[in-house]
């Protein structure tokens, strides 16, 4: 004899259960950052603009720095809206382009008093086998180079400004990644390779004497292995310095 049985409060605990398991962790803090300037790099859409939203909730100057000019004033007319702070600007950045990272860290330097924290959110994926104005494979010069020289050319108005952060939004792709040295801009064999996290690395309170750990879901995590290569790290920042001359 077939058993009917009812679902209706199971299921509901369940679909929820599911959303808040997709939906990962959430930041909790309650900072408020009157009176200090955050860039977030590509932040006219998805995490990078969510991200802003949350920071200028804060009270925070806040400077989207992005390519696309258009839909970047767009964005930050969302901003400005959405969280009731005017104090949102756009300046021009093209991560593709090392000659535009160094006009937009002078122009911050220029004219900015203080970078307390410092987002660096925007990248590509699975693009066709691409090249950046200097030469380098797209994703490559793009998700790291351009952050990588921007990051050091901004690191002397950021530690002027401390206590600040510098946030590096990664992916959870690195757990299969692999750093190809003997053929770094893929020329031989070309391969396709929330906001919540990022916001809790920026602002949470207890992470303000932490660096160089991972987290995922709002939550400190282990890095794949290769991620905690120190020898690998320290090659990488060497060949990074000499490719966008920096050394």
């Amino acid at each position: 004899m077939p058993v009917l049985i009812n679902c209706t409060g199971d299921l509901g605990v369940g679909l929820f259960a599911l959303r808040r398991w997709l939906a990962g962790g959430v930041c909790r803090s309650k900072a408020r950052l009157d009176g200090k300037t955050v860039l977030i790099t590509g932040a006219n859409t998805g995490i990078g603009k969510e991200t802003a939203v949350d920071m200028a909730k804060r009270g925070a100057r806040v400077i989207l720095a992005c390519r696309d000019m258009g839909r970047a004033n767009k964005a930050a007319e969302e901003v400005r809206k959405r969280s009731g702070n005017d104090n949102v600007v756009v300046k021009m950045l093209d991560l593709n382009s090392l000659r535009s990272v160094r006009a937009l860290a002078k122009d911050v330097q220029k004219t900015e008093d203080r970078l307390n924290i410092l987002i660096n959110n925007a990248g590509i994926m699975m693009c066709p086998h691409w090249r950046t104005e200097d030469g380098f494979e797209m994703q490559f010069g793009v998700n790291h180079l351009g952050h990588f020289l921007l990051t050091n050319l901004l690191l002397d108005l950021l530690k002027k400004s401390a206590p600040s952060r510098i946030v590096n939004v990664s992916s959870l792709a690195h757990e299969s990644g692999k750093i190809h040295f003997d053929d770094i801009n893929l020329e031989k064999n070309y391969e396709t390779l929330g906001a919540q996290t990022t916001i809790y690395c920026a602002v949470d309170e207890s992470l303000k004497n932490t660096s160089g750990l991972y987290y995922s879901d709002c939550a400190l995590k282990e890095a794949a292995p290769q991620a905690r290569d120190d020898a690998a790290a320290r090659r990488l920042w060497n060949l990074s310095a000499s490719m966008v001359g920096l050394a």
